[in-house]
């Protein structure tokens, strides 16, 4: 149980509890003024201080500067003994703890320089989980498990959307974090939750890939094996080829100035035949023109002079004799150049003949060599083609074997989740008797509240634990509430004994429940706690309080532990408004 909430501030208001039940009352006095509010006096930061105390984040009114550097303590019950455990909001880090240590699993390290006992905030939380909720040790690599501030949450509910469902104490609490953890209070099997949801998890992963397997954005997934297994086949095929080129593959090394030489002596060939055929043409033009030279006869000029009755001088005879002579030797002159030229020309063809065919010669053994052997960097390309083809076979292999644990692991998920199916439900029939228990109990809360049975449905599915309330009565205000008041409850009747956490209650569960269900729960929490031994404190607002309508032997006062005001300014838990 918890003993005491105090502050190392002296405006700071201590509450002592008792076992049982306990109340802590806002009461709006006579002379307080219509401005003030009883919104603030602290009933709800009563409740942070103790999840404070307990581990949790500095949140809410503590998180405030005008709270920096406040100590807290709460002194409670742990592993049988009392316990002080004092936290400061200026070092949240620390958990300063006093007590008799003996039987502790883990003991607090003890600091000289401070003169105290105490250990970091991860470890506390830990040690808590074991000494209320007796969680044991586990892997720290398990990923879904319970957690003291998760279970400590359904017994002390903080803030307005805690009071929303009785199966989860805050909005965005994930369905697994619901599922194991009422599980495990209600005494399930809360580990077939935390096997399914790593199942659940694969499944996610598989279904995801397969998205991007039907999007084209994975490349290890492109194609059907079907598909992959025919590409495979080409890509081998490929590659003998290109590895038998390799093999036989003979590297010349100055193959590109041989090719080259071999350019540069089919370039003089061909100027040589040119060269040939512009002479042969010269030759037979020389040739025509031997044929086409005659002697100058001047006897015929002589006849036709005389046909005309006409006679030559003999100075005239002579001159014609000179021209004559003149006109062979300029013949015999032409002839010995045409004789010269024709000759010149025969030898030059006859040497470019003999130049060519020895080019031609020449060129032949190039290109014989060429044709056995390829350049240097035609074989670089041939080998990063080949390289190229080797890692795309790889891929195309990688992808197959990706695919077909693709199909290996869908199978193994359906094989994993039937045997998970069939051990939850043994684990679920071997539990009846815990079922039963917590069934019997809200059935029981719901028909003093309600003079109607209650029903709380605890089912397990291939999908997980399916939990349901339901209390056959229409038309009450605030029934919604007081389904979340059985299951809290139902929680500390089947732990009493086994927790020193006790059940706490803010205000905001009863704000809308009619007055005669707010009088029957708080007489049933006051009775159960008493009977069962287990501690429930309540916060109440004065004015919401049907005073009138408890039995005659129910005195509510005599368990009021503290009463705050906003009569005055230091009325409040805190002391000061702020």
């Amino acid at each position: 149980m918890i003993y005491s909430v105090r502050s190392d501030q002296p405006t700071f208001k201590p509450v002592e509890f008792q076992s049982g039940f306990n109340m802590v009352l806002a009461e709006r006095l006579p002379e307080a003024t219509k401005k003030d509010s009883r919104n603030g006096l602290g009933k709800t930061t009563l409740i942070e201080i103790i999840h404070f105390c307990l581990g949790s984040n500095k949140e809410g009114t503590l998180a405030k500067p005008e709270l920096d550097d406040w100590t807290f303590t709460l002194e409670m019950d742990l592993f049988g003994r009392r316990a002080q455990v004092s936290r400061n909001t200026a070092k949240p880090a620390v958990i300063s703890l006093v007590s008799d240590f003996a039987g502790w699993p883990e003991k607090p390290s003890y600091n000289q320089k401070l003169g105290e006992y105490a250990m970091n905030a991860t470890d506390w939380r830990r040690l808590l989980g074991l000494a209320v909720f007796a969680i044991p040790e586990m892997d720290e690599t398990r990923k879904y498990k319970p957690s003291f501030r998760s279970l400590v949450s359904f017994f002390i509910r903080n803030g307005a959307e805690a009071f929303v469902s009785p199966f989860s104490h805050c909005t965005k609490q994930q369905e697994w974090d619901k599922q194991i953890h009422n599980a495990y209070l209600l005494g399930l099997d809360w580990e077939f939750v935390s096997c399914l949801q790593i199942l659940k998890d694969r499944t996610k992963v598989l279904k995801h890939l397969k998205q991007e397997v039907a999007s084209g954005m994975v490349p290890g997934f492109r194609g059907s094996l079907g598909e992959l297994e025919a590409e495979r086949m080409r890509l081998e095929g490929k590659l003998v080829q290109e590895q038998e080129a390799l093999s036989t593959f003979q590297v010349i090394p100055q193959y590109r100035d041989l090719e080259r030489e071999a350019n540069e002596l089919t370039n003089a060939i061909h100027g040589l035949v040119n060269d040939t055929v512009a002479n042969q043409s010269l030759m037979q033009h020389y040739q025509e023109g031997l044929v086409e030279v005659r002697d100058a006869d001047s006897g015929q000029v002589a006849s036709l002079y005389a046909e005309a009755g006409i006679e030559f001088p003999r100075q005239v005879t002579k001159r014609l004799d000179d021209v004559h002579a003149f006109h062979r030797q300029v013949v015999t002159n032409r002839c010995d150049f045409l004789k010269i030229e024709l000759a010149r020309l025969e030898r030059q063809i006859n040497h470019d003949k003999a130049e060519v065919e020895r080019l031609t010669g020449c060129r032949a053994e190039l290109m014989g060599i060429l044709e056995k052997g390829r350049a240097l960097d035609e074989y670089t390309a041939l080998q990063k083609r080949y390289q190229a083809t080797v890692a795309l076979l790889e891929n195309i292999k990688n992808r197959a074997a990706q695919l077909r644990e693709f199909e290996k692991g869908k199978s193994e998920l359906e094989i994993e989740q039937s045997q998970l199916w069939q051990q939850a439900q043994i684990a679920y029939s071997e539990r009846e008797l815990q079922r039963r228990r917590a069934a019997g109990f809200f059935n029981a809360n719901s028909e003093e509240l309600y003079d109607a049975p209650g029903n709380l449905s605890l089912d397990v599915t291939k999908t997980g634990y399916r939990f349901g309330v339901d209390i056959k009565r229409s038309g009450s205000g605030g029934i919604e509430q007081m389904k979340i008041f059985c299951y809290d409850l139902m929680l500390a009747q089947l732990w009493a004994g086994r927790t020193t956490i006790p059940l706490i209650h803010d205000s905001t569960l009863f704000a809308d429940v009619d007055e005669r269900q707010r009088v029957k729960a708080l007489e049933l929490a006051a009775r159960e706690s008493q009977a069962k031994g287990f501690q429930y404190i309540c916060m109440f607002n004065s004015d919401n309080l049907p005073v009138n309508e408890f039995t005659r032997d129910f005195d509510y006062r005599k368990f009021i532990r503290l009463t705050l005001t906003d009569a005055r300014e230091d009325g409040g838990l805190l002391g000061f408004r702020f």
